[in-house]
């Protein structure tokens, strides 16, 4: 993912993208999955990407995005969108649950390439932004949010 603009120096940043690489990792395993109709392993998946995108997910929309919401409302709602979008087809696997709806498989794959495209818009936009425009005062308060909601992932060897 994005390397170029030195946002990743922040812990905060690191940590998201990160998530966002162990997010992409386990979409690749959907279409394996889907290619061989395997939906109780594509419900399993789902489940782990939920599982790294709720803290990430608490981090961004109650640290880094208040703190970008002035200079940038438009973008900012219309990821909180893609959140609840994509929330919403992984929540039908919530539970240890295979979905049974057939439409399912598909919604997921369609909701994992806006997760794509989404991890793009944050990491060659809203990371970047916020780095140039966020303050001492608003980076701990997203490491306050991020020392609440914890991480899915285990900490980086030092």
């Amino acid at each position: 993912m994005c390397e170029y603009c030195g946002c990743q120096s922040l812990a905060s940043i690191d940590e998201l993208t990160r998530e966002h690489d162990e997010v992409v990792r386990l979409i690749s395993h959907l279409h394996p999955a889907h290619q061989a109709g395997d939906v109780a392993r594509m419900a399993e998946v789902s489940r782990e990407i939920a599982r790294v995108l709720g803290p990430h997910t608490e981090v961004e929309e109650h640290g880094l995005f208040p703190a970008m919401a002035a200079d940038f409302p438009d973008q900012i709602a219309a990821l909180e969108a893609e959140h609840r979008r994509i929330e919403a087809v992984l929540a039908e696997a919530a539970d240890g649950a295979t979905p049974s709806d057939p439409g399912w498989p598909e919604r997921l794959v369609e909701a994992m390439a806006v997760l794509r495209d989404h991890i793009l818009k944050e990491q060659d936009g809203v990371f970047p932004a916020a780095l140039a425009n966020l303050g001492t005062e608003e980076w701990e308060a997203v490491e306050a949010v991020r020392a609440g909601a914890g991480s899915a992932l285990p900490r980086p060897a030092a």
